[in-house]
């Protein structure tokens, strides 16, 4: 057994582990370094793979961005977990049931396919080869299609998410430039008559 396979069995138990301990950790923000963990061995398997381009974007798209705006939110915004956890234990058969299913079907699938010992170890890449250029023109000629649907989806859930949370709240005060615009003297002045002084005013029932 090579070095190269060794390493990438320990990457591999080490992410399954943290993968399952992000799912059962109750504290939120440990679940969030464990998944950390997770990105930060799955970086290293694509490195073992000769995959530098996709490692690197998958610590900084990830790790550097995605996880510390979590992070923020977590630790910033007063969330009530208990009342999240709610129904965890009502639903988890039918959960277990989903995952063993989807378990079984990539242990079929990769048993079937690829098998450690039908598919050989990536090899060291000739000099001056580049994956980052080998990938774009395989995503922009072979794949442009599916790239391009992804993007309108993405693109469709960004503008959807935005629509759900923006929503007007009643305990805030806001100007609509709108209503300043159509906005007449009338609208501003309000002339109310009072009594003067000295002059009480007229009781009801009183009168000349």
């Amino acid at each position: 057994m090579s070095l190269q396979l060794i390493l990438f069995y320990g990457f591999a138990t080490v992410l399954v582990a943290a993968g399952l301990l992000v799912i059962t950790a109750r504290n939120p923000v440990h679940a969030a370094l464990y998944l950390v963990l997770c990105f930060g061995t799955g970086s290293s398997i694509w490195m073992l793979a000769y995959a530098e381009f996709l490692a690197i974007t998958l610590i900084l798209v990830y790790v550097g961005a995605v996880m510390v705006l979590f992070l923020f939110v977590v630790m910033m915004l007063d969330i009530n977990f208990e009342k999240l956890r709610e129904g965890f234990w009502r639903h988890l058969p039918l959960a277990g049931a989903i995952g063993a299913l989807m378990a079984i079907e990539m242990v079929l699938v990769l048993g079937s396919r690829f098998g450690v010992d039908q598919v050989p170890l990536p090899g060291a890449p000739p000099a001056g080869y580049s994956n980052t250029k080998a990938l774009g023109r395989v995503l922009y000629t072979d794949y442009v299609l599916p790239f391009e649907l992804a993007a309108v989806i993405l693109l469709v859930a960004i503008v959807a998410a935005i629509a759900l949370t923006h929503r007007g709240r009643k305990d805030s005060k806001f100007q609509n430039p709108e209503e300043q615009l159509r906005v007449k003297a009338g609208d501003r002045l309000k002339i109310v008559k009072m009594a003067s002084e000295g002059e009480s005013p007229a009781r009801p029932g009183e009168g000349a």
